[in-house]
């Protein structure tokens, strides 16, 4: 039989055990809670929310085709502009110049050391202590940017929050005179590339009716086919009297005679006019009169386009002038800069329970380890 185990009792081990949970649990938790309680100060949250919207309706850039470039950057490019620009150190250094964050966050310098920063901090140290207090929220799919700044009173928080807002604004009224000035830039452009290409369509014209001496070839085709026709219509009455004359004249008759030459005389007329279509319209010149009228074609089509390419640059011009006369874009605020009542940060019953919580843990960790090496060995 064996002999029955004896009482229990504490051995160095567990004395160990006991000093290390007061060492790496109790001790810690007890600073950590005499810091969060007795050193660090209270901190006050200001919160804003808003969001980039863009002027809805018709304008004449979107009536006019092909005139996309007056719509600008997308609204989610913007804000993906604006949200990039707001986390940089560029906004941390203009709500330095308007606000001395130095001097308001280094009150409680060296004693809440977390929670404060020292007077002479480089602005590469402001800016890591500043994205400690600043929280930016910004949802892609609905625009939506909210931000959350931490401050040791209420109002500079909610001056802070404002600043914030104020910079983001001019931002926008940045991008919009960017975009207005592309658009103008653009449109005066094209309007002088419209312009010179109409003055040189319609002196090409010009040079064209100077040369051949010809306003307007449709018209005077049309005139040389009234000539046709009417010399048709004499050709038709000559054979009407010829016909009806006496077959029994003689040959030698002079009515018969005359008519006859009528008759050849008409028709070579008419040979010689219808021949002009197809042979050259000048003695002088080696262009037939149908390229004539082909070059004629060409330079009218070349005119009609220049003038509804001059047409369409103008209106493009008009609608970039309306369009800079308005604020295409801007910042929409759905939650003004809040005054906050009571101090929500350090939030010091929930860190304490963190603290003890990760201390516990890493105390039973290295405990339950201890006991696995022990029994191994």
């Amino acid at each position: 039989m064996r002999p029955v185990a004896g009482p229990a009792r504490l051995k160095r081990r567990h004395y160990g055990v006991m000093l290390s949970f007061l060492a790496l649990v109790l001790l810690p938790g007890l600073i950590s809670a005499f810091y969060l309680f007795a050193l660090a100060q209270d901190q006050y949250a200001s919160r804003t929310g808003f969001m980039i919207r863009q002027e809805d309706g018709n304008s004449a850039s979107s009536i006019l085709g092909g005139l996309s470039f007056l719509t600008g950057a997308g609204q989610g490019v913007n804000a993906g502009v604006l949200h990039e620009f707001m986390q940089s150190q560029t906004m941390m250094q203009k709500v330095d110049a308007r606000i001395d964050l130095r001097a308001h966050y280094a009150v409680g310098w060296p004693s809440d050391a977390v929670y404060s920063i020292w007077a002479d901090a480089t602005n590469e140290e402001l800016f890591r202590f500043w994205q400690r207090i600043f929280r930016l929220s910004y949802d892609s799919a609905s625009g939506l940017i909210d931000v959350t700044v931490r401050a040791r009173d209420p109002a500079t928080a909610q001056r802070i929050a404002q600043v914030i807002l104020d910079e983001s604004q001019i931002m926008i009224n940045q991008l919009n005179e960017t975009a207005r000035r592309d658009a103008l830039t653009n449109a005066d452009r094209e309007l002088e590339q419209a312009v010179a290409d109409l003055r040189t369509a319609r002196g090409a014209l010009t040079l064209f009716r100077a040369q051949s001496r010809i306003v307007d070839p449709i018209s005077d085709i049309q005139g040389r086919l009234g000539v046709v026709s009417n010399l048709q219509q004499q050709l038709a009455q000559a054979l009407v009297e010829l016909d009806l004359l006496d077959p029994s004249t003689r040959v030698d008759d002079p009515r018969r005679a005359q008519l006859t030459r009528q008759i050849a005389v008409i028709r070579n007329r008419i040979e010689q006019e219808r021949n002009f279509f197809g042979t050259t319209a000048d003695p002088g010149s080696d262009d037939s009169y149908p390229e004539t009228i082909a070059q004629y074609e060409a330079l009218s089509v070349d005119l009609e386009f220049a003038e509804r390419n001059y047409t369409a640059a103008l209106a493009a011009r008009q609608a970039a002038l309306s369009k800079a006369s308005r604020q295409s874009l801007y910042l929409a605020a759905y939650i003004p800069p809040t005054l906050a009542q009571d101090a929500e940060f350090p939030q010091r019953f929930t860190l304490l329970a963190l603290i003890l919580g990760f201390l516990t843990m890493a105390w039973a960790t290295l405990t339950l380890i201890y006991y696995s090496l022990r029994d191994r060995g």
